[in-house]
């Protein structure tokens, strides 16, 4: 198994109903888009090019991304270039105005995050791994891709991965409570 289907298969055993997964597909955009909106305030310039937080965050998660998959990748490192300059707008308004807008979409998109999770009876992948804060916006692009009808064989072994790992948690839960 590939550190790509590993990571997805982990992820994907924590969204396993499809309303959750639904809730995914906005709320974790609006997450993505809000940390831009913060970070892309906060930079310094070099040789006349101005590096934000922001700018940096990307890069940093284009190389993670690449890392796993160049396909993924790419198409995250175009996403990202298309919501940058957005975010860069959004820097541009008043304090008020941009704290406003960009801490109301970041709480708006955790909002449908802990929905969706209502309707899985799980708890977020992050709690147990870090790493899922930074595996969910690919998880919600595979499934989108999934959703096209491309990368079936991918998506075929993450879901039996997923739900192998999701009855071990099942089975886990359960002794705990037969525990006690």
């Amino acid at each position: 198994m590939t550190r790509l289907e590993k990571l997805l298969s982990q992820y994907a055993a924590y969204h396993l109903d499809r309303k959750n997964v639904f809730t995914h597909f906005i709320g974790i955009p609006l997450i993505v888009f809000a940390i831009l909106c913060l970070t892309a305030k906060a930079g310094f310039v070099v040789a006349g090019f101005p590096i934000t937080l922001a700018l940096l965050l990307i890069v940093a998660s284009v190389i993670y991304y690449l890392s796993l998959d160049l396909i993924f990748g790419v198409v995250m490192a175009a996403i990202f270039a298309i919501a940058y300059p957005y975010a860069l707008m959004i820097t541009e308004m008043s304090i008020t105005h941009w704290l406003t807008l960009s801490i109301s979409t970041f709480v708006i998109g955790w909002i449908f995050q802990f929905v969706g999770h209502f309707y899985e009876k799980k708890k977020p992948a992050f709690m147990d791994d870090v790493i899922g804060l930074a595996i969910g916006p690919l998880f919600v692009l595979a499934e989108l891709i999934f959703l096209m009808g491309l990368r079936k064989p991918l998506e075929e072994k993450m879901l039996i991965e997923a739900k192998k790992l999701r009855s071990e948690m099942d089975q886990k839960s359960l002794k705990a409570v037969n525990a006690d």
